[in-house]
Formats: structure tokens, C-alpha cells, sequence
């Protein structure tokens, strides 16, 4: 049996945060600004049908003169493939739906509402009335 990484999400102040916790080696967390994560978005989309890279991406929004981070396009990227928008054959990426902006920042959304509400939850303990 092959030991994996501990891969998890959330959003905390407006940033998507991948953290790891390794099979070897010291846990770790990258973040990526939602306005990051929507151009990212919308270029997984663009670039969807034809499959594309990570360094793709970077390439694709620097030409478009948007600056991205290989960072906050690997978070990006990541968190697409957990929730099943984007699909990797033969080391690409390519659209599993035909919204990915549109699922992408549903997923975003739903999981910062799950967080802010656990955020809640934890504040209104029954000591507090």
C-alpha cells in the first residue's frame, strides 16, 4: 500500500488555501486570491476543450497581460480537479463540464460558506447567552 498526502481546502479572507500535509517532510499551505482564482477559471474554461498545463495557464494569462502566479494557478488547478470540474488524461487538463467558470465559482462559494458558518457556529457556544 502506497502512503498519500493529506490534501485538504478552505476559504479564509477571500483566498482559496490548499494545505498539505506530506508523506515526508514538513505540512505546508499555499493561498490564491478569489480574483485570481476566477481569471484562472475562466481560462480553464477557454482552454478546456483543447487540454492545457499548468505553465499553459501561466503562458495564456501573462500573453493576456493578467498576472498570475504558477502558485495560485497550481491551488487553482488543484482545487478543480478534487471537485471533479476538470478531468488530467496524459498529463493535461481538460473540462469535465461545459460551465467551468460558472462550477468553479460555485464550489468556491459553497465551500466559503461552509466556513463561515462553521466560523459561526463555533462563536455561539451555550455559554455565550
Amino acid at each position: 500500500m502506497t502512503a498519500t498526502r493529506d490534501e485538504t481546502f478552505e476559504v479564509f479572507d477571500d483566498h482559496l488555501v490548499r494545505k498539505v500535509v506530506p508523506v515526508r517532510g514538513q505540512p505546508y499551505e499555499h493561498r490564491c486570491p478569489r480574483a485570481a482564482f476566477e481569471q484562472i477559471a475562466h481560462a480553464a474554461e477557454e482552454l478546456g476543450e483543447l487540454g492545457f498545463t499548468l505553465e499553459t495557464i501561466v503562458d495564456y494569462e501573462r500573453r493576456a497581460g493578467r498576472d498570475v502566479t504558477f502558485t495560485n494557478v497550481a491551488v487553482a488547478l488543484a482545487f478543480l480537479r478534487e471537485r471533479s470540474i476538470l478531468d488530467v488524461r496524459y498529463r493535461r487538463n481538460y473540462a469535465a463540464t461545459d460551465a467551468v467558470h460558472l462550477d468553479a465559482m460555485t464550489e468556491f462559494y459553497a465551500l466559503a460558506e461552509e466556513a463561515r458558518e462553521n466560523h459561526v457556529s463555533t462563536k455561539e457556544s451555550p455559554n455565550d447567552v
